[in-house]
């Protein structure tokens, strides 16, 4: 990324540090922040100071993007402790782990991501990858970690009715790892008929098109109570059958859809936005405050998260097959945000640096 655009060219070999190790890029998927970070580049850095990070992007200097991957061990830095041999496929989490503290690989002018040939990793964040799993699916282990750690704050229960708006690579995360629970159906919405067809390759039990059907409406229908006797009663200023408790995922991360969510949701629902809206947005406090409803914000995933994905994806529990729907070299990179703009035409490209 350089003052705006996406431009290929050489770069410095980047230089493992002590505990680091240099890796080189075999996939690397292409991330939705990614392509709004660099249409929004100038408040992803605000945001960045805003929230007090320790080191924020300079955008007068160049920024190797990427961090969705999985690579190759080439060659150990100093202080290493060389566990793994060289050649071993690995996965880890995007930071390199230093004295003065972590770095984001992908958003820093000092640490490459996976948009170039080698990058420098922290030994002890490196997993092993699989001799079943293939190195594209592998790459999307972060990815799925971001679905994963959204269901895990928002803490399913059973008699919990799960609704996902929007089915591109976060909502359709969130739905594989909605499947791990007990929570069903599983209520999925998008406009795009290719996102609701993959929704449904992923688990999803009702998908819904906004623009024939309200989610809500198709939602109530699904959501009644399995067993009619548990049903809290409600009270009497609030019209209908009592509904089962509502979870609902944003995954769209455009402004305003949290304040339509605030409006259409039933009392007490718990929203977890998970969607990441880059710009300023504006909701209606009374909304939520008349419903009593729960807001959530989440973001990433821990680590012990991002070594389950891996661990599921391997097994097969959280399918990720059906999301890639693409691949580039390098020069292919700019033609594939664009690309990416467009959600009946890809879900997920995968970036091969090496591809010719």
């Amino acid at each position: 990324m350089r003052k705006g655009t996406l431009v290929v060219d050489e770069v410095a070999l980047p230089e493992p540090g002590p505990g680091e190790v240099l890796v080189k890029t075999l996939a690397c998927g292409i991330c939705g922040s990614d392509l709004h970070a660099l249409r929004h580049a100038e408040r992803f850095v605000e945001n960045q100071r805003r929230v007090g990070a320790r080191f924020v992007m300079d955008l007068a200097r160049d920024v190797v993007m990427g961090h969705e991957f999985c690579a190759e061990v080439v060659e150990f830095g100093p202080k290493t402790e060389r566990r793994l041999p060289v050649g071993t496929r690995v996965c880890s989490t995007p930071g390199l782990v230093r004295s003065d503290g972590v770095r984001t690989v992908g958003y820093s002018n000092e640490t490459p991501g996976g948009y170039a040939e080698y990058m420098r990793l922290t030994e002890s964040r490196l997993l092993t990858v699989p001799d079943s799993l293939s190195t594209e699916r592998a790459a999307l282990t972060e990815p799925m970690a971001v679905g994963l750690h959204a269901v895990n704050m928002a803490r399913i229960q059973p008699d919990d009715a799960p609704l996902v708006i929007g089915c591109g690579p976060v909502g359709l995360a969130v739905i594989a790892a909605l499947r791990l629970t007990v929570a069903r159906p599983i209520v999925a919405a998008d406009f795009s008929p290719r996102r609701r067809a993959l929704a449904e390759e992923l688990g999803a039990d009702v998908v819904v098109d906004p623009a024939a059907h309200s989610p809500w409406t198709q939602w109530a229908e699904m959501a009644t109570w399995r067993d009619p006797a548990r049903a809290p009663a409600l009270p009497a200023w609030m019209p209908g059958p009592p509904l089962r408790p509502a979870v609902v995922f944003e995954c769209v991360g455009v402004p305003g859809v949290v304040d339509q969510l605030m409006a259409n949701a039933p009392r007490g629902t718990r929203i977890v936005v998970v969607g990441v809206c880059m710009e300023p947005d504006t909701i209606h406090p009374m909304l939520g405050i008349s419903k009593e409803l729960a807001l959530q914000f989440v973001l990433g995933y821990t680590a012990a998260e991002f070594e389950e994905t891996l661990g599921l994806i391997a097994s097969g529990a959280i399918p990720t097959a059906p999301l890639i729907t693409g691949r580039v070299g390098l020069d292919g990179v700019a033609g594939a945000f664009t690309e990416l703009a467009s959600p009946d035409r890809h879900a997920k490209i995968i970036v091969e640096p090496w591809r010719a």
